[in-house]
C-alpha cells in the first residue's frame, strides 16, 4: 500500500475550503488539490509549440512571473508573512536547479516531439519516485507498487515508437526521462521540507532559485525570443496559472500523499495534455498512444483509491 499520513490535517488546508478537517476529508482536499495541479501542468505543455521559444525562454519566463507573483502572496497572506529569508536559503537551491532542469527538459522533448511523446516520457517518473524513495526514505517496495510500477513501464512501451536514436520521437522520449527523474527527485525532496515549510514558501524559493541560476545562462545564449502581445499574454497565464498555483497544490498535496502517490497520480498529465492537444491542436492518437495511456490512468488511479482510503 502506498503511504499515506494520517496526522492533524495542516491548517493551511482550511481557508481553501471553509470545512472542519478530518484525516480523511484532508485526503480527500488533497487530492483535488493534486489532480487540479496536474491538469494544470498538462495544459502547460501545449505552451511550448504555442510560444516557440527556446525552452531555456520558456522556463526563465515561466519561473521568474511564478516566482514574482508567490512572493507577492507571501506579503499580504498573513499565514505566509514570517516564513523565512527564502530568497537566500541555500538549502532551497538544489530543488530550484531540479526545477529548472525539469521544466527545460520537459519543453526540450515537446519541441523535439511533439506534446504527445513528451508528455508521455516524462510519464516515467514514478518509476523515479519508487527508486529515490527506496534510497532516500528507506521506503519498502509491495506488490501495490510493482503493479503500479508495471502499468505505467508498460503504458510507455506502448507509447515510444521506435528505438533509433535519430527518430525524433526517442529524442522526445530521452528529454522526457530526464524531466521524468528530475521531477521525481524533486517530490521527494519537496515531501520532506513540508514537515518545516509551507506550499507557498516551497514553490516561491524554487522557482526564484530557477529563474536566478537560468537567467546568466539564457543571456550568455545571446539570441532573445521574439516577444509580441501574444507571447506577453502566453507567458502570462503560463507563469501565474500552470507554474504559481498549480506548484503551489502540488507541493501542497504533498501533506497527506506520499511523493510515490502522488508522482502516479501526475501521471494523468500526459492524458490531460493529449486530450487537450486533440482539443486545441487537432493532433490524433493512435491506438499504441491510447492503449499506453489507457495503462497509465489504471496506474493513476489506482494510487488515488489507495490514497484515499
Amino acid at each position: 500500500m502506498a503511504q499515506c499520513d494520517v496526522g492533524p490535517a495542516p491548517s493551511r488546508w482550511r481557508p481553501w475550503l471553509r470545512l472542519p478537517m478530518t484525516p480523511r476529508r484532508s485526503t480527500t482536499s488533497a487530492l483535488v488539490a493534486l489532480h487540479g495541479a496536474v491538469l494544470l501542468f498538462g495544459i502547460a505543455g501545449l505552451f511550448g509549440p504555442w510560444l516557440g521559444w527556446a525552452p531555456l525562454w520558456i522556463v526563465l519566463g515561466r519561473t521568474a512571473i511564478a516566482a514574482t507573483a508567490l512572493g507577492a502572496l507571501r506579503v499580504v497572506d498573513p499565514q505566509e508573512r514570517g516564513t523565512g529569508a527564502v530568497a537566500v536559503d541555500l538549502a532551497l537551491a538544489g530543488n530550484g536547479a531540479l526545477l529548472a532542469l525539469h521544466w527545460v527538459a520537459f519543453f526540450a522533448a515537446i519541441q523535439a516531439a511533439g506534446v504527445a511523446i513528451g508528455l508521455l516520457g516524462y510519464a516515467s517518473f514514478p518509476l523515479f519516485t519508487l527508486l529515490f524513495e527506496r534510497v532516500l526514505n528507506g521506503r519498502r517496495f509491495t506488490v501495490a507498487d510493482a503493479w503500479t510500477a508495471t502499468l505505467v513501464t508498460l503504458g510507455l512501451v506502448l507509447l515510444t515508437p521506435s528505438v533509433h536514436l535519430a527518430d525524433p520521437a526517442v529524442q522526445g522520449v530521452a528529454w522526457g526521462l530526464v524531466s521524468g527523474a528530475t521531477f521525481a527527485l524533486l517530490a521527494v525532496r519537496n515531501r520532506r521540507w513540508r514537515e518545516t515549510r509551507s506550499a507557498t514558501d516551497l514553490a516561491y524559493g524554487q522557482n526564484l532559485w530557477a529563474a536566478f541560476m537560468l537567467a546568466p545562462i539564457a543571456l550568455a545564449m545571446g539570441s532573445l525570443p521574439d516577444v509580441d502581445g501574444r507571447g506577453v499574454v502566453l507567458i502570462l497565464a503560463l507563469g501565474l496559472v500552470c507554474t504559481a498555483l498549480a506548484h503551489t497544490l502540488f507541493i501542497g498535496s504533498l501533506d497527506r500523499i506520499s511523493a510515490h502517490t502522488a508522482s502516479v497520480v501526475a501521471a494523468l498529465e500526459p492524458v490531460y495534455g493529449i486530450a487537450l492537444a486533440v482539443l486545441l491542436q487537432g493532433e490524433r492518437p493512435g491506438a499504441r498512444t491510447l492503449a499506453g495511456g489507457a495503462l497509465i490512468v489504471g496506474a493513476a488511479l489506482l494510487a488515488t483509491r489507495r490514497a484515499a482510503r
